[in-house]
């Protein structure tokens, strides 16, 4: 059934304002069963809103003139309901999103066909009691991959085989017998331009409930290493919400605690983070829960943080001014969903829509290549005249809900954008110059690429080259804080990390011919060399 929806005000307003920075209206729509997602679901970059029951998927698909048409798509009863979460993506890549119902038994997919009008139900047989649920490239193959956070045991994913097809793995990404894994979320906290996770965790023994991070190290391998920055607190926590939130280029975190006190880290950029929480103004904000996300609300360039319906406005220098009850205490879902640039909320039946106001912003459509379709893993940053901002491309934030998988960007007074460099999963890299505002852009992964021949200097490698195990470097000094990446001859990249000295132990690699790129933010390098 299709009709075409447009929303109304609701009679007595629920205009929620605060702040003079920032307010809601609600506005109602009929929603049925489990209100779960704003998020593109047709491939038209625009936000829809999606409600499930195990028999049907609601879809609200955003119009360009402000309506929604409503689409029920009746589907194979799900052995699985989203009880705990909902993640959505792409993973077979034919241009509609799929979609992954996290349950307290078990775990199904719902794969969209090739025109958008129908899912293929898709349930394992593993008992999975799901938490936060993601999309994300685990292997970094180009194929995106699932992953869930399992409660009482180990964590569970499940590995694309590349058309499409997911292979059910447990254990090597959070191991503790008992589980007390709640809420994952993939983002790149070094600046190495590959993806790491955290996890937070609850419940139980200080081991079972201390958070986690998953670092990635860049050959397909993860190392859990919180301890080691910080971040190993056994506090009570079902989400966390990283951004830039003093835009000095990495990520810093708010963990938002569902018992006992938030916490505000910030990233030292040195591999270790500290707690800054007195005087950020967190301290006022007394309500727990758990739904925890990070938004640019008022478009003034500094990311904001919504925590269980109560909003953080950042002040970009890692303090904020409280605004109390600003949405429904479970957050919703995040997109935009009138597609004016603010971004909105969707939960109970009721779309919150941003009040917004005279500051400008950029939205970015990433379609992945090499890379997974939706570009989920990329980093991208945006360099306008207030400075350098950065987001990462991700599915699955908060703990329940499914937000946009479009980046968005608040950039305040700014009126033009000196550059955009978005760095792929596959290590390409693309770089815009000269971006209007207040608009909506795609980027097709390659599409203004910066290449591996378009940077070949022969004066990278010191010795030996071909090498058997050690490649040393001439002096790298006029990097800062440079990242390496090693490709095959197909344009695979193999080897990725920080360098943290003139030397590369490349013994692992299989003999042949490679390139070698070193870059920071603003030089880039590369120089063949044979393993032999």
């Amino acid at each position: 059934m299709m009709k075409k929806i447009l929303l109304t005000f609701l009679v007595f307003a629920c205009i929620f304002s605060a702040s003079a920075q920032l307010g809601f209206t609600g506005q109602p729509i009929s929603t049925t069963g489990n209100d779960r997602a704003a998020v593109d679901m047709n491939g038209d970059f625009l936000d829809d809103v999606v409600s499930v029951t195990n028999t049907n998927v609601q879809i609200f698909y955003q119009q360009p003139n402000g309506t929604f048409n409503e689409v029920n798509i009746t589907t194979s009863p799900a052995d699985y309901g989203p009880s705990w979460s909902l993640a959505a993506a792409d993973y077979d890549r034919n241009g509609y999103t799929d979609l992954l119902y996290g349950s307290g038994s078990g775990v199904t997919f719902m794969r969209a066909n090739n025109d958008g009008t129908g899912f293929t139900e898709v349930s394992g047989p593993e008992y999975v009691f799901s938490q936060r649920s993601n999309f994300v490239d685990i292997n970094n193959d180009g194929h995106l991959d699932a992953f869930v956070c399992h409660d009482v045991e180990p964590n569970v994913y499940y590995l694309n085989d590349g058309a499409g097809n997911l292979t059910f793995y447990q254990g090597g990404l959070g191991d503790f017998p008992s589980g007390g894994n709640y809420g994952s979320v993939w983002i790149d906290y070094d600046n190495d331009r590959d993806v790491d996770m955290f996890i937070a965790k609850c419940g139980g023994s200080v081991e079972r409930r201390t958070n986690q991070m998953h670092t990635n190290n860049g050959d397909g391998t993860f190392t859990e290493n919180a301890l080691d920055l910080g971040l190993a607190d056994p506090m009570q926590t079902w989400s966390s919400a990283w951004a830039d939130y003093d835009n000095d280029g990495d990520m810093d975190v708010f963990v938002g605690a569902s018992t006992g006190a938030h916490k505000l880290m910030r990233n030292n950029g040195d591999s270790t983070f500290t707690d800054v929480t007195a005087g950020s103004g967190i301290e006022g904000l007394s309500e727990t829960g758990i739904e925890n996300a990070t938004y640019d609300f008022n478009n003034d360039g500094y990311p904001d943080i919504a925590s269980n319906g109560n909003i953080l406005i950042g002040n970009g220098d890692l303090t904020f001014a409280l605004v109390t009850s600003l949405l429904p205490s479970n957050n919703g879902s995040f997109g935009d969903l009138n597609n004016d640039g603010y971004v909105d909320s969707f939960t109970g039946g009721t779309i919150y829509m941003n009040n917004g106001g005279s500051n400008h912003w950029l939205t970015i459509n990433t379609i992945g290549v090499d890379s997974n379709i939706n570009g989920l893993g990329a980093r991208v940053e945006v360099e306008s005249a207030s400075g350098t901002k950065i987001r990462d491309v991700r599915s699955g934030e908060g703990f329940r809900y499914m937000s946009t998988l479009n980046t968005h960007f608040g950039l305040g007074s700014d009126t033009m954008i000196d550059t955009i460099t978005i760095y792929w999963t596959s290590g390409i890299i693309d770089v815009l110059h000269d971006v209007a505002v207040d608009q909506v852009i795609s980027v097709v992964e390659g599409s203004t690429i910066l290449g591996l021949e378009d940077t070949l200097v022969n004066t990278l490698i010191s010795y030996p080259n071909p090498t058997s195990g050690t490649l040393n470097l001439k002096s790298t000094a006029e990097f800062t804080n440079p990242i390496y990446s090693i490709f095959d001859m197909n344009g695979k990249r193999v080897m990725n990390e920080r360098l943290n000295s003139n030397a590369i132990d490349v013994s692992y690699l299989a003999e042949g011919n490679y390139i070698l790129r070193v870059f920071d933010n603003k030089l880039v390098k590369t120089q063949r060399f044979i393993k032999k």
